[in-house]
């Protein structure tokens, strides 16, 4: 596209990769005190890997004094590592993407509830838990993705539709293991119950272009080469497609017709990046201050600005790629109850045959 989205940004950006770099967490008193007793420093345990919230980190350190050291590491792992450090973990706030991680971690006993008037207020209610384990604070959708030149969109009005017989060998799309289709699956039982989710989960696999492989990108490029005539995907990969000057991705889009399904009924499936502060954190006022910093305009414009997700609050970014992609109605289910069926939609993908 001629706009490059948040290219003036990009010179914080690297300005900020230079001073927020990775360090040893630390549960010591070391540094200045925020005004609340304990020390300006926040521990961030982060499996979000964009370089664009390097800009916010520093944003947020600027406007409060607290400096942030962090680890990242792949959502799971440090599931894994905040459990073996138990007590004694130096973690303040666990962020980490898709709903159903953040109830991995609930589940594991991981988080401390947050009271603040602030998330409450500027959160919706279902993007967030019910007793303030954890805020969602951008959210993605789950798209479907088409060859213009050969794909009827008037029978792909739904995620349903995806196992109608009539798109026998033209699906692509990832593995059952995949966050993001449990958690897509776990919204089709917790609506239409397992049955359904069960006829669902077969139809797709007998419509099948290839066996599951790859991540979201390598869907919607399958597409565009042939490989299949259908893709599904979230949201933000394929606005970095449309906002890239590339021209292989230009190549890619110009191919492509997409959808946001279930615009009739539910709306379309969305997902969270979210964080939650960890039980036992030394720093609980930092932790707070930090997340209702996720909240502000700033912050949620950074989100959608920075990496093409759409912000939960009430802002209007800057972004012509999400804009181009267009408005949509989203599923108002309350994506805590994404996790709450996962397990249940990983033995249904298992019966199907889904790899």
């Amino acid at each position: 596209m001629a706009k490059h989205v948040g290219t003036i940004r990009w010179l914080v950006i690297t300005a900020a990769a230079a001073l927020a770099a990775c360090g040893s967490p630390e549960n010591g008193s070391a540094g200045a005190d925020d005004g609340s007793g304990e020390a300006a420093v926040l521990n961030l345990y982060s499996s979000r890997h964009y370089q664009t919230d390097e800009a916010f980190y520093e944003a947020f350190t600027e406007q409060t004094g607290i400096r942030i050291q962090r680890v990242e590491a792949k959502g799971d792992e440090l599931i894994e590592r905040l459990n073996s450090e138990g007590a004694q973990s130096p973690a303040d706030v666990f962020v980490t993407v898709d709903a159903g991680r953040l109830w991995r971690a609930e589940q594991a006993g991981l988080f401390a509830p947050v009271a603040s008037e602030t998330l409450d207020e500027k959160i919706p209610a279902h993007l967030r838990h019910p007793d303030g384990l954890w805020y969602g604070f951008s959210t993605r959708a789950r798209m479907i993705f088409y060859d213009k030149t050969r794909i009827d969109p008037a029978g792909l009005n739904d995620y349903e539709s995806l196992a109608d017989p009539r798109w026998k060998g033209e699906v692509c799309i990832r593995s059952s293991g995949n966050i993001y289709n449990l958690s897509l699956l776990a919204s089709i039982i917790a609506h239409s119950g397992i049955e359904s989710a069960e006829d669902w989960a077969a139809g797709v696999v007998a419509n099948m272009a290839r066996p599951p492989q790859g991540g979201d990108t390598d869907q919607i490029k399958a597409v565009a080469a042939g490989e299949c005539g259908i893709a599904v995907a979230n949201s933000y990969y394929f606005a970095r497609l449309l906002a890239s000057t590339d021209p292989a991705d230009t190549a890619v889009v110009e191919k492509l017709g997409w959808i946001f399904p279930n615009q009739d009924n539910r709306g379309t499936h969305v997902n969270v990046s979210g964080a939650g502060m960890v039980r036992g954190a030394p720093h609980p006022e930092a932790a707070r201050k930090f997340l209702e910093y996720l909240a502000t305009e700033e912050a949620q414009r950074w989100f959608a600005e920075g990496n093409n997700e759409y912000p939960v609050t009430d802002v209007s970014p800057d972004n012509p790629a999400l804009e181009a992609m267009g408005p949509f109605k989203s599923d108002k289910l309350n994506v805590a109850e994404l996790g709450t069926h996962q397990a249940e939609a990983q033995r249904v993908f298992d019966r199907a045959g889904w790899r």
